[in-house]
C-alpha cells in the first residue's frame, strides 16, 4: 500500500515538474523538436516527448527498486536509487539524441533533470517522515520474533528497539530453556518459550518475521527446518550475525558452496574518497561562508560594541592524526567550555567555517577533544583521529547531556567507518532543522 502511495506521488511529481519546465520554457504556445530522419526533417511534439520523458521515469524508478520494501523507511539508499535512476534516464535520452540527430532545446533538459530529483527526494522525505512517525507507534512495521541465546536477543532486541523508524517492532522472543511470560532484563522482551516453540510462538503472537541473532543457539538443519515451515509471501526469515554499526557499502553476501559468506570490506579513507570530502567541505563550506558572512560580521560587531576583549575564543583541540590545531568560536560560548559543554551548529560555531577552508577541520566529522582528554584515550578511541574533526556530526544531533561517552564514541566510530557524501548531506540537513526547533523552541518560551 505503501509502495502504490510512493507510485501515485512519483507520477505526480514528474507530470507537475516536466511540464511545468515544458510551459515554463515555450509557454503555452506547442512547441516542436526536429528529428532528422535519413533526408527529411520531422516534427515532434514536446507535448509527446514530455509523455515519453515521464513514461521512461517512472519505469527506471521501478526498475532500480526504488520502492522496494527492503529500502524504504531508513537509510540513505532509496534516496541514491532515485538519482541514479534519474542520471541513467537523461543519459540514455543524450545517446538517443544523438544517435537520430535529435535537435532539442537543452535548457528544456538542463532544468528538467535536477528540478524532477530535488522534487522526488522531497516528497520522498515527506512520505519518509509519515511513515517514521507511525512506525514509532507501532503502525506500518514488521512484527518480529527474536531467536537466539538470551545475550544475543537483548543485544538485538535493543538495537532494533532504538530505531523504530527501520521498522521492526519485537513482540517476542524464544531463548533456550526460556521460561513462558519471562521478560528479558532491560528490554521488555516478553519470553514465550525454549527454541524449539518457535512455530508456536509465530502462531501466538501473530509475528510475521523470525530474527536469528547471530548465536542462535540452532544447527544448520533446525534453521533450514524453521525456513521450510515459515508460509511463503506472509513470513519472513532475517538473520542477523554479530555484526553492529556497518554501513550497507561495506556488506556483501555471496553464496559459495550453499554458504552464505558475508564479506565485510575493511574501511579506508584515502585516495578518492579524501578527495571527495575535501571537495564537498570547499564548495559547501564557501557556499556557507558567503551566505553568512553578513551575520558572522553583525555578530562581531555586537561583541565588540557590547564587551571589551577579543571576538573570537581559541581554544587548543586535537584534530586529525593526533595533531593539535586551535578551534574558532565567538566569545559567547566560553560559558560552555567545561564538562558537558552543549555544542550546536549555531552562531557561536560559525568561525570554525575559516578553520574548514583552511583544512584543519571539516563540515561534518569526530567531535574534536581537548588535549588532556587524549591522555586518557584508549587505543580504539585513536581511530577518531583518522579524520578531520568537524564542526557537526552524528553525536552533535543528540542532547548532550542525554549521550553517554560511550555512545558519542559508537557514533563517531560508525561515521569513520561508513562515510559518504550522501551521509554528510543528511547530518547537515538534519543539524540545520535541529538548531532551527531550537531556535523556536527559544523563542516560544521567551
Amino acid at each position: 500500500m505503501y509502495a502504490s502511495r510512493l507510485a501515485i506521488t512519483d507520477l505526480l511529481v514528474l507530470i507537475w515538474v516536466v511540464f511545468g519546465v515544458q510551459i515554463a520554457w515555450f509557454g503555452l504556445d506547442s512547441a516542436d523538436a526536429t528529428v532528422r530522419a535519413s533526408r527529411s526533417d520531422l516534427a515532434v511534439s514536446y507535448t509527446l516527448i514530455s509523455l515519453i520523458i515521464i513514461a521512461a521515469w517512472m519505469l527506471l524508478l521501478a526498475v532500480y527498486g526504488t520502492r522496494g520494501p527492503r529500502l524504504l523507511g531508513t537509510g540513505a539508499e532509496e534516496y541514491k536509487m532515485i538519482v541514479r535512476a534519474s542520471l541513467r534516464l537523461f543519459g540514455s535520452l543524450a545517446i538517443v539524441a544523438y544517435l537520430f540527430q535529435i535537435r532539442f532545446a537543452r535548457g528544456y533538459f538542463l532544468i528538467a533533470l535536477p528540478a524532477g530529483i530535488l522534487v522526488l527526494l522531497f516528497s520522498r522525505w515527506m512520505w519518509r517522515q509519515w511513515l517514521g512517525a507511525n512506525r514509532s507507534a507501532g503502525q506500518h512495521s514488521a512484527t518480529v520474533l527474536l531467536v537466539g541465546t538470551a545475550t544475543s536477543v537483548t543485544q538485538i532486541g535493543l538495537e532494533l528497539a532504538r530505531v523504530p523508524s527501520a521498522g521492526y517492532r519485537v513482540v517476542a522472543a524464544c531463548v533456550p530453556a526460556g521460561r513462558a511470560g519471562a521478560i528479558l532484563p532491560g528490554t521488555g522482551i516478553r519470553v514465550h518459550g525454549p527454541l524449539d516453540t518457535v512455530m508456536a510462538a509465530l502462531a501466538a503472537t501473530g509475528a510475521d518475521t523470525v530474527v536469528l541473532t547471530g548465536s542462535s543457539g540452532l544447527t544448520p538443519m533446525q534453521i533450514r527446518e524453521l525456513s521450510w515451515g515459515l508460509e511463503p509471501g506472509r513470513h519472513h526469515l532475517v538473520v542477523a550475525p554479530g555484526l553492529t554499526d556497518l554501513g550497507g557499502p561495506r556488506i556483501n553476501t555471496r553464496p559459495v558452496a550453499g554458504l552464505p559468506l558475508i564479506h565485510v570490506e575493511t574501511p579506508r579513507f584515502e585516495g578518492g574518497k579524501r578527495f571527495a570530502k575535501r571537495a564537498f567541505d570547499l564548495i559547501i563550506g564557501g557556499l556557507l561562508l558567503l551566505v553568512l558572512s553578513p551575520v558572522m560580521a553583525v555578530t562581531a560587531l555586537s561583541i565588540r560594541l557590547v564587551t571589551a576583549g577579543p571576538v573570537l575564543t581559541r581554544e587548543p583541540r586535537v584534530g586529525s592524526g593526533g595533531r593539535p590545531f586551535t578551534l574558532l568560536g565567538f566569545r559567547s560560548a566560553d560559558a560552555r567550555r567545561a564538562g558537558a559543554r552543549r555544542r550546536r551548529f549555531g552562531l557561536d560555531e560559525f568561525p570554525q567555517l575559516f578553520s574548514v577552508l583552511a583544512g584543519t577541520m571539516s563540515l561534518v566529522g569526530p567531535r574534536a577533544p581537548l588535549e588532556d582528554e587524549v591522555a586518557g584515550f584508549a587505543s580504539l578511541e585513536h581511530r577518531r583521529f583518522l579524520m578531520k574533526p568537524g564542526m557537526t556530526g552524528l553525536g552533535e544531533l543528540y542532547e548532550q547531556s542525554a549521550l553517554p561517552w560511550e555512545e558519542r564514541l559508537r557514533l563517531d566510530m560508525y561515521y569513520i567507518e561508513n562515510w559518504s557524501i550522501m551521509g554528510d548531506v543528511i547530518i547537515l540537513w538534519r543539524t540545520a532543522r535541529a538548531a532551527g526547533g531550537r531556535s523556536r523552541g527559544r523563542t516560544r518560551r521567551r
